[in-house]
């Protein structure tokens, strides 16, 4: 390997070890090249981040080695990077990185992270989100192309609420939405809101949407992943490598972009040269906070006029208030007295 090497960012120095490893052996990047992608996109992928308690997704030798998901602060963390504390629904707690320059996420790229997973809060209030993030996950059978389609009709009825998202692609074949939200409610609160929209979505999208949380019942519809917005549960920045041989990146889009690209379009390569030109399209989201109120009134009618009431929690979580049975449907439907 290279001789370890310096990189500055905004006046910080930061040094990168080994960057000749190869991490994408399909495309032959490096470390650095990774390095050298998170400094082109610095300013953005620092808006995704900036003092959110995030969670390192590691490939200390590149996409096909071992890795791991890093909660807790490395040991060896800078004085200059600041910690929050965050509570595991386990009540288990961890004081995880929050980054407030890109020479963080340079520092962190240097020890092999390549996605970032921050928590949709700020360190100054881990208990209240600011972001309510929709999943539009394709099922087998369905691709990108569904995923749009979903996402054009969520944009419509988010407006319809008086809410804007701002959609990106995952680095795969979904498509994520963020709408910024004041940070006075809970996960739970906001959790319940991910649901109405989803149940939103079935009744507009009828047999191309679906919120059933077991894959036997999901079909050929693009899943709304209500539980991404469970406490401890994350989904990748904008701007994150995701680690598949390619090297994807998780791309912020235009509302009137979505017709016009596909996931591959945005990788370590080409996204530089994206940023160069448009900058940060998500910038502005920076400047907004929605309230909750029309979507959890929404959620009382869902309630009382169809009977639609809570869903399965993932199945490391402690049972929740109000939570269904978390058993598999095919299970239930088992006539075995010892199941």
């Amino acid at each position: 390997m290279g001789a370890a090497m310096e990189l500055e960012a905004d006046g910080r120095t930061v040094r990168l070890s080994s960057p000749d490893k190869v991490y994408f052996p399909e495309r032959g990047f490096t470390k650095l090249d990774v390095a050298r992608y998170y400094l082109a996109v610095g300013p953005g992928i620092l808006r995704a981040l900036r003092d959110r308690p995030t969670t390192l997704e590691r490939y200390p030798e590149g996409v096909g080695g071992e890795s791991f998901f890093q909660k807790r602060a490395p040991k060896n963390l800078p004085d200059w990077i600041p910690t929050a504390r965050i509570e595991f629904p386990s009540g288990r707690s961890a004081d995880e990185i929050c980054p407030t320059e890109v020479a963080a996420v340079l520092w962190a790229a240097n020890l092999g992270c390549l996605t970032f997973h921050p928590w949709p809060v700020r360190r100054g209030s881990t208990d209240h989100p600011d972001e309510l993030r929709i999943d539009l996950d394709p099922q087998p059978g369905t691709d990108f192309k569904d995923a749009v389609r979903a996402a054009h009709e969520l944009h419509g009825f988010l407006e319809e609420q008086g809410l804007h998202g701002w959609p990106k692609t995952s680095g795969g074949r979904g498509l994520h939405v963020f709408i910024p939200i004041e940070p006075r409610w809970t996960f739970t609160e906001v959790r319940r809101c991910a649901i109405t929209i989803g149940r939103e979505l079935e009744r507009r999208m009828p047999g191309r949407v679906t919120t059933a949380w077991w894959k036997e019942e999901r079909g050929e519809r693009i899943f709304v992943d209500y539980n991404q917005t469970a406490r401890d549960r994350t989904i990748a920045s904008a701007y994150s490598v995701r680690p598949r041989p390619g090297a994807p990146v998780s791309a912020p889009l235009r509302w009137a972009e979505l017709d016009e690209v596909a996931p591959d379009d945005f990788d370590v390569a080409t996204m530089p040269a994206r940023f160069a030109e448009a900058g940060d399209v998500h910038a502005p989201m920076a400047e907004q906070a929605f309230g909750l109120e029309g979507l959890l009134e929404l959620a009382e009618r869902q309630e009382q006029d169809q009977g639609l009431g809570d869903v399965p929690y993932p199945p490391d979580y402690p049972k929740m208030p109000g939570e269904p049975k978390r058993v598999q449907p095919s299970r239930a439907r088992r006539k075995d007295p010892g199941e």
